[in-house]
């Protein structure tokens, strides 16, 4: 029995007939929509490797199940640059060294947008290093990707301040 879903990936609507209902969110992902960005790490939640937003809000898309997710919209690392442009924290991750292998690098920076609008980030690291737990860095770059948030978190703010001012 097939299922049929809409779901809005970095701003692009797709109509999707699913012919398996367990198809996760990753697979359908990088399967489908060609958009390999995203990692399949463990394949259980456990690393973060997979890490998008889903309606703004951070979610292991290896444990979610792509018939669940009618009408949502999905944001990966794919869809936080402005053509050439780069998303504030991607900037930092480059700036601050915040990856190596850089196999988990997709989602610790989508993992990262999502705490950074959560309100959650703020300035104090070790806030910073519990926000981000589920994001594993087999590399150990963990200085760098806490320096980036906090990099990240200050360059939004003074953004958002020009904008409101």
């Amino acid at each position: 029995m097939s299922h049929s879903i809409s779901l809005t990936v970095n701003g692009a609507g797709h109509d999707l007939t699913l012919d398996d209902p367990r198809i996760t969110l990753l697979d359908l992902l990088r399967e489908r929509l060609d958009l390999t960005g995203s990692k399949k790490g463990c394949d259980r939640g456990q690393c973060g490797a997979c890490t998008v937003l889903i309606d703004g809000r951070r979610t292991n898309a290896c444990l979610t199940l792509a018939v669940t997710l009618d009408g949502a919209a999905v944001t990966t690392i794919e869809g936080l640059a402005d053509g050439e442009v780069l998303h504030p924290v991607q900037a930092a991750f480059i700036d601050h060294d915040g990856f190596q292998c850089g196999y988990c690098t997709p989602g610790q920076i989508m993992s990262a947008v999502g705490l950074i609008a959560e309100g959650q980030a703020g300035t104090d690291p070790e806030r910073i290093r519990e926000g981000m737990s589920g994001n594993l860095c087999r590399c150990a770059a963990y200085h760098g990707i806490t320096e980036a948030v906090m990099d990240a978190t200050r360059r939004m703010a003074e953004q958002d301040e020009k904008v409101n001012a």
